[in-house]
């Protein structure tokens, strides 16, 4: 898949490059639901885990009488249960997103990994859900094991895609839309929820970042940003016409200033994210959208069978 929007035949073909992502390799789920992995949350479940002295509050069915009788004090059984993660994939398709300049637009890239992310979710027996917004709105599928729930994502991912116009680009500034979706995640996420937020950032101001502050206490959150080399280096030295479908202009690359400029401002930007992002302990990963997604996926996450990278 590669250009300026996604096609959802070619959204639902990821599932075969999503068998290989090791996504949830030796993780852990804070979930309530039953499924394929293990939840370091105790209680009344399949597998038993230890016995510990008994707390108040503590099941008095789990009490294990053989020890309490031999320590002469209550002690109690504690159970470990098989449990499914919800997973919920943020994705960025806004306007600020609409841009690229080699192989495929940001929006593309970042649709393609909500994609991957959501099969290997349910090809994981885990449940899958979203929210794809921009500056018009937002569209919300709740974590479901469902294949049809899978495909109601990518359609809702498809939809917002093909809804990015050069003419549709807002004039006056917009309510953050990033603030926005991470506001709702907060009111519709579960503790234990798998998080992937999937943007440029170019939105994150102090609200959202508080909003990531306190997703980030009680779920698991990763944030991956969708860049484009252009946005961090000027095309080689010369005059480049550039238009955003409405308006035209000349830009002269040949300033050494203004080329240091733009590099300066695009490092400080970069630098200040990853420090935000390592305050709250959240990993930040990183995605071109001048190479192929799954193939950075992997590469962070891992093939099953082979080693992962520490993210």
């Amino acid at each position: 898949m590669s250009g300026a929007y996604s096609e959802l035949k070619e959204l639902v073909s990821l599932r075969f490059q999503a068998r290989e992502l090791a996504i949830f390799r030796q993780n852990h789920s804070r979930s309530l639901l039953a499924g394929s992995g293990h939840s370091p949350f105790k209680g009344r479940g399949i597998n038993f885990e230890e016995v510990r002295a008994y707390q108040p509050g503590d099941d008095i069915r789990s009490i294990d009488w053989r020890v309490t009788a031999r320590r002469m004090k209550p002690h109690t059984k504690l159970f470990r249960e098989e449990r499914e993660r919800p997973v919920l994939v943020l994705v960025d398709q806004s306007h600020s997103m609409f841009f690229g300049s080699q192989l495929n637009f940001k929006s593309v890239t970042a649709a393609e990994a909500g994609a991957l992310l959501a099969w290997a979710t349910l090809q994981h027996s885990d449940r899958i859900g979203g929210l794809i917004f921009d500056e018009q709105g937002l569209s919300e599928i709740r974590p479901k094991r469902s294949k049809k729930t899978l495909m109601h994502l990518l359609n809702k991912l498809e939809q917002h895609n093909k809804s990015l116009k050069a003419e549709s680009i807002p004039h006056q500034q917009q309510d953050n839309y990033l603030s926005k979706a991470l506001r709702h995640a907060r009111r519709v996420a579960h503790p234990g929820t798998h998080i992937f937020v999937i943007s440029d950032f170019q939105q994150l101001d102090e609200e959202s970042f508080r909003h990531l502050s306190r997703l980030s206490r009680h779920c698991e959150l990763r944030a991956i940003q969708v860049s484009d080399p252009l946005e961090s280096e000027l095309p080689r030295p010369g005059r480049y016409d550039i238009t955003n479908g409405m308006h035209r202009k000349t830009i002269d690359t040949r300033s050494r200033d203004l080329r240091q400029k733009y590099r300066s401002q695009q490092h400080l930007f970069q630098t200040s994210l990853k420090d935000q992002m390592a305050s709250l302990r959240v990993p930040l990963l990183e995605l071109r959208a001048d190479q192929d997604t799954g193939t950075q996926l992997q590469s962070w996450f891992g093939s099953r069978g082979t080693p992962r990278r520490q993210v």
